[in-house]
């Protein structure tokens, strides 16, 4: 019999939960000449579409530390689109989790929740991936590294948590509203200019900025940058804000999809 406690049930079902984690890693790129080496090569590809739009056509840069180069701006901007990417992959796959899944569904006593966490731990995966590409190229940056980078854990933990919430959410609301898988690709290109990832918030209208500032992730791509990349202090208020709104979102999520679950096999 399923627990009615979430966590008690994940850490139940582990061993479950860590063949799903592994067969989505390895799904990814299975098939393909250069395997798990696109998890490196994508995010450098599109790294360079932009700085060739935002650095070279625009002269994109952030403003934060002094001196700022080209390789500094493309590290900032490198490091904005890997974390970006692990909500993008959330909200473009998760409107289909569970449809894809209807011999789960009908299994009264398989753990749904799974299959959304180990998607979200995938697209950790690849993201720490790039990030730790992020890491050695940061001492040849203006801003160098140094031991504050250890927090950044801390600052991405809710990010994770956002994308579990929001996967939980959609892929419960997808079961039933099939025509939501066709407006994730825009939904996801408006997040990503909504999150200052390819400029500051220093160098828009100050009416806008604090707008955006409500945008969780815009805290904590900024954060992130300022721990690996430009050296700032982290401010713990908007830290606290981040976990907070995380919280909200992934009690959202889960309560939709607990509600919707005995729904599902109904449905498919």
């Amino acid at each position: 019999m399923r627990s009615t406690n979430p966590v008690l049930n994940i850490y139940k079902h582990r061993d479950l939960l860590y063949q799903f984690t592994r067969r989505e890693i390895e799904l990814r790129h299975k098939g393909s000449r250069l395997g798990h080496f696109w998890a490196l090569l994508t995010p450098l590809l599109m790294l360079g579409l932009y700085l060739f739009v935002f650095g070279v056509i625009f002269g994109g840069k952030f403003g934060v530390i002094k001196n700022e180069n080209f390789f500094d701006f493309a590290l900032a901007l490198f490091l904005g689109i890997t974390l970006f990417q692990v909500l993008a992959d959330t909200i473009s796959s998760s409107p289909v989790l569970i449809v894809n899944q209807p011999n789960f569904v009908k299994k009264v006593v398989f753990p749904l929740e799974i299959i959304s966490i180990s998607q979200v731990i995938s697209s950790l995966y690849f993201a720490t991936l790039s990030t730790l590409i992020c890491i050695i190229l940061s001492p040849l940056s203006h801003g160098g590294l140094t031991a504050q980078s250890l927090l950044l854990p801390v600052i991405i933990l809710p990010l994770a948590i956002i994308s579990l919430g929001l996967s939980w959410l959609l892929s419960s609301l997808g079961v039933f509203i099939r025509d939501l898988n066709h407006t994730t690709s825009f939904i996801a290109t408006a997040l990503m200019y909504s999150s200052a990832i390819v400029y500051s918030l220093a160098r828009i209208p100050e009416s806008i900025a604090k707008i955006l500032k409500y945008n969780p992730l815009v805290i904590i791509i900024d954060q992130a940058r300022d721990c690996i990349l430009w050296q700032k202090s982290i401010n713990c208020t908007d830290l606290y804000y981040t976990y907070s709104t995380a919280s909200v979102i992934l009690l959202i999520g889960y309560y939709f999809f607990n509600r919707l679950r005995p729904y599902f096999a109904e449905v498919l």
